[in-house]
């Protein structure tokens, strides 16, 4: 049986062929007692429920998570061995939000009311383009009206700081005239920053509304022609860190080498943001480890400890998890699927804590609040002012969050499979190429697979009206 150590610390070891268990899963490396640890990654990762044999598979009928609920974590620093940054560049649009990698327009209902004209004026606009914007995107969603409190205010300050993205040239916000995330609202929050990239319509105050958005998109795009590439450090861009469906490899292949390209961004001068708070239940002592400095480790332990209260409040397992296409691909635990999905963040230290809706303070790796959920996460990741996100995946998906998203596929039969979804194969552990292939998506010379795609959703936590 050809099979895969991660780690010499390890019991169990991957397989690698077709045999008596599946590709991808674990089998024993050494006997193992029953209530024995089973040690992944050099970590433990669940216990035994009865004895397993030498070669035996090692899965959900014969282990179990061994996570504390109640545990408490120690500031034990991990040290950094990363080189000092270098002078490094990409070719990037000087957009009023900062420099891009894309020069976007965007049409941002503020109520779910108004998506269909938000979409009729962004594909009439498209069919007019002529190349001067990469793209046209409607950004539509159900919320903006009903909410109330945080929810709220969280829909009005992420839908702003997307539009702060420096992807988006040009905004426009799109309200119907009665929602509570008020146009007047979005515009006082937006008035320090605007310098002419924002414009705003009131579908109820305008005679006909396709054809008023439509000629500010128009003035836009005349705009959008003259502004041009040019040479930009790395300290302009902000890169987010993002896995899904998650097989058995991605914590072998896909995750480890991201997190060696994240050293490498970071070491550049660039900025890296780790989110997916939940998926590092499990994980949480070698992510604190990281922290830069105590008080940045409070903040984290405190952010994972709050999302944990939120578990406990609405009376949810906090280790509800993994899916079942995670188990499927070989995954049989959640410590198991965090430790494998932290290593994306690489050996950098934790330079910031952000809480959900903020932006990027500073250079480094940072971690933001964010569940898993594939979109809402990516959402907040360039809410956060992410220009481009690396998605890992073992399980493919077509979709796309509002900023070129590479969809880096942890085994090759999924990158052959899925062609037209993947941009990039893990398998190959080819750290130049993944490196050269960001490089070449920042300067334009590279268009993801799923770019003509532009998604948000945002988490919602209250009441509905």
């Amino acid at each position: 049986m050809k099979e895969l150590i991660i780690n010499e610390k390890d019991n169990v070891v991957v397989v690698m062929e077709e045999g008596g268990v599946p590709v991808g899963h674990k089998a024993a490396r050494v006997p193992i007692k029953k209530g024995g640890y089973i040690i992944k990654y050099g970590h433990i990762i669940g216990r035994a429920t009865e004895d397993i044999a030498r070669g035996e598979w090692v899965h959900t009928h014969n282990m179990r998570t061994c996570l504390d609920e109640e545990r408490a974590f120690v500031y034990e620093k991990q040290e950094s061995s990363l080189p000092k940054a270098e002078d490094a560049y990409f070719y990037g649009y000087p957009n009023a939000n900062g420099y891009g990698v894309r020069k976007y327009i965007y049409v941002i209902p503020t109520v779910g009311c108004v998506n269909g004209v938000a979409k009729t004026i962004a594909e009439m606009a498209n069919r007019e383009n002529g190349g001067r914007a990469d793209n046209i995107f409607a950004l539509t969603h159900q919320f903006g009206c009903s909410q109330l409190g945080e929810d709220a205010e969280n829909i009005k300050i992420l839908l702003c700081d997307i539009a702060q993205n420096p992807n988006a040239a040009f905004t426009l916000f799109v309200g119907l005239g009665c929602e509570n995330n008020t146009l007047s609202g979005i515009k006082k929050e937006l008035e320090p920053y605007d310098k002419g990239q924002f414009a705003y319509m009131s579908c109820q105050e305008v005679g006909d509304e396709i054809e008023y958005g439509l000629n500010i998109v128009r003035d836009f795009l005349d705009k959008a022609a003259e502004i041009k590439r040019g040479k930009v450090s790395f300290s302009r861009l902000a890169v987010g860190l993002k896995c899904g469906g998650s097989d058995a490899f991605s914590g072998i292949t896909a995750n480890p080498l991201v997190g060696k390209v994240s050293d490498r961004l970071v070491a550049l001068g660039a900025s890296v943001v780790l989110t997916e708070i939940p998926e590092m239940f499990g994980a949480e002592q070698p992510v604190l480890n990281k922290c830069c400095d105590i008080g940045t480790f409070g903040k984290l332990n405190g952010l994972i400890e709050d999302f944990k209260d939120y578990y406990r409040k609405n009376n949810m397992p906090i280790y509800e998890n993994p899916s079942p296409g995670n188990k499927a691909g070989g995954i049989t635990t959640l410590e198991e699927k965090s430790l494998g999905c932290v290593l994306k963040g690489g050996s950098s230290p934790v330079v910031d804590v952000l809480k959900y809706g903020d932006r990027i303070s500073k250079q480094g790796l940072s971690v933001l609040a964010a569940p898993g959920n594939d979109l809402i996460a990516s959402t907040a990741l360039a809410a956060c002012g992410c220009s481009v996100i690396l998605f890992t995946t073992g399980r493919g998906t077509p979709f796309s969050a509002c900023v070129p998203t590479l969809k880096i596929a942890s085994n090759g039969r999924l990158a052959e499979g899925k062609s037209n979804w993947i941009d990039f194969s893990a398998a190959s552990m080819d750290e130049d190429g993944l490196f050269d292939l960001i490089i070449r998506t920042a300067n334009g010379e590279y268009i993801c697979k799923s770019e003509n795609y532009a998604e948000i959703a945002f988490d919602k936590r209250g009441v509905t009206l």
